[in-house]
């Protein structure tokens, strides 16, 4: 049985050492067939490496690595390209003074790669540009350059406006240099998390072709399902295949939906327990600075309609949170929907681990709730799975009480009805439901719909300072349960909130 490639991005090594590997060389092929411009933005630990120096052993001729694959007998292994291999995805930058030594550091070790040496006296961006000019003379063939994480340097310092912008404005100098180098130049892939409006760090390739959503490379980073009942058939014969697809799989980019690697190699190790592996590999707290510059609809955020404008619309000085969520793999396209003159995404999270990962964060950020989290969340479930709808209230009663008065000091987020719905939902998707917010029926829209086995919940919530029963009667005269009906229990919650006591006043529930 072959070993599990766990943090391995070396192609030789996962070749020479006998690790699993899943072909992707028929994408590699179909890409370098002519020489271009690439740009491909795909989520942290996607397999984004791994895909750049597989393309780095193709251009540099090892046809022996190759065997076996689908590349072996198609690729002319004759012609050999020098290749500058850039990453900037080690470490945290926090000044351009770091930076500097960094690219310093990156650009030494393609100098020993190429047997070049750049002039001590050359900044790093004249000894970049010396690197193309001196490798196109010295191999007699153009270059290819592949940069990897081109974006970090600005997302280490997201937070901090003014050094991002020093960051984006460095590094756009410092990648100018391809333009300026293009007779040079054979092929260039560049590879990150984010992209950066109108690609403003490479302003000057305008040839630059972004592959992020085109469905011939929809699987060139990730597994696939059909990966893991093949390439890994030996690792998971005992796995239940459904529960795995369940919480791992569901990333869409116009091809198969695909599976983060590094999900199913640590499910593999850990012996079938499933955890939250990718997501506890990050530091997603920017996002919770990014929540507190508005009042955000949490419902709304995981059941978004977007153009491409939107999901494009990300750079230091405008940051769009849907976007970042989509680019950063928290949020996934689940449609493509066409309309007159543009075209539409829906989104929503890709699957149960990112689901219940980012709803918990939802929580910290609505309710600054984090030592009595578990035991909300484990009572939710408890009196929804029984099921124990009084006891269901009391905990949601309960829960809101907690929420301290400080945390509104500085926020009027109590005042709008949304908020209550916001930290209902958090917890229920938190827990692992299947939830719809917004749920469109025939005759309206209910606030939040939520599925457990073989029940089904259907809520509405109102926000007064009275008790009035609207919530109840408005489920019950739109009939929002009909398009549940195969369900075998449905149950109807209408549930009143108070601006003034921040709490539950009113609340009913019915069974159909």
């Amino acid at each position: 049985m072959k070993y599990l490639p766990i943090g391995i991005q070396t192609l030789s090594k996962i070749i020479e050492g006998n690790f699993v590997y899943v072909d992707k060389t028929e994408i590699a092929y179909n890409l370098i067939q002519k020489a271009g411009y690439y740009f491909l933005s795909r989520p942290r630990r996607f397999g984004k490496s791994l895909f750049l120096d597989t393309l780095k052993e193709i251009f540099g001729g090892n046809k022996e690595l190759f065997k076996g694959l689908y590349i072996y007998d198609k690729w002319d292994w004759e012609v050999k390209y020098p290749v500058l291999r850039i990453s900037m995805g080690s470490g945290v930058i926090k000044s351009i003074e770091n930076l500097q030594h960094n690219l310093r550091g990156i650009l030494e070790d393609v100098e020993e790669d190429l047997n070049i040496n750049c002039k001590k006296s050359l900044n790093v961006k004249d000894c970049f540009k010396y690197m193309i000019k001196e490798s196109y003379k010295k191999y007699n063939q153009k270059v290819v350059i592949l940069i990897d994480e081109y974006d970090k340097p600005i997302l280490d310092n997201i937070t901090d406006k003014e050094i991002a912008r020093e960051m984006r404005d460095a590094m756009k100098d410092f990648y100018g240099v391809i333009k300026d180098n293009d007779a040079y130049v054979q092929f260039v892939f560049i590879t990150g998390v984010s992209k950066f409006s109108k690609m403003n760090l490479f302003s000057g390739l305008n040839n630059l072709e972004d592959i992020t959503l085109h469905p011939d490379y929809g699987n060139i980073c990730g597994y696939t399902h059909n990966d893991l009942l093949t390439v890994f058939s030996e690792h998971l014969q005992s796995a239940d295949m459904e529960k795995v697809k369940l919480w791992y799989n569901g990333y869409n980019y116009f091809g198969d939906k695909v599976y983060n690697p590094f999900d199913i190699l640590l499910f593999i190790s850990n012996k079938f327990k499933f955890k939250n592996y990718w997501w506890s590999t990050g530091n997603p707290s920017f996002l919770i600075e990014l929540l507190k510059t508005q009042d955000y609809y949490i419902p709304e955020l995981e059941n978004f309609t977007a153009n491409e404008e939107i999901l494009n619309t990300f750079d230091v000085d405008k940051i769009e949170l849907v976007a970042l969520l989509w680019q950063t793999g928290y949020l996934t396209i689940v449609e493509e929907i066409p309309s007159g003159f543009s075209i539409k995404y829906k989104l929503r999270t890709p699957n149960k681990e990112v689901q219940t990962s980012l709803n918990s964060l939802f929580i910290t950020y609505l309710t600054n709730q984090t030592k009595d989290k578990l035991k909300y969340q484990d009572k939710l479930y408890n009196m929804l799975d029984k099921p124990d709808l009084d006891g269901f209230k009391e905990a949601l009663f309960t829960l809101f009480a907690s929420i301290s008065y400080t945390n509104f000091t500085n926020s009027k987020l109590y005042e709008y009805e949304g908020y209550y719905g916001s930290v209902v939902y958090a917890y229920l998707a938190s827990i692992g439901l299947d939830i719809i917010p917004e749920d469109i029926t025939n005759l309206g829209r209910m606030d939040l719909s939520a599925k457990l086995e073989d029940k089904v919940f259907i809520f509405e919530f109102k926000l007064s300072e009275k008790t009035t029963g609207e919530a109840l009667k408005q489920i019950k005269e739109k009939q929002y349960w009909e398009k549940y009906q195969d369900f075998e229990d449905i149950y109807l919650i209408g549930i009143e909130f108070s601006r003034e006591k921040r709490n539950i006043i009113g609340y009913e529930w019915e069974k159909i």
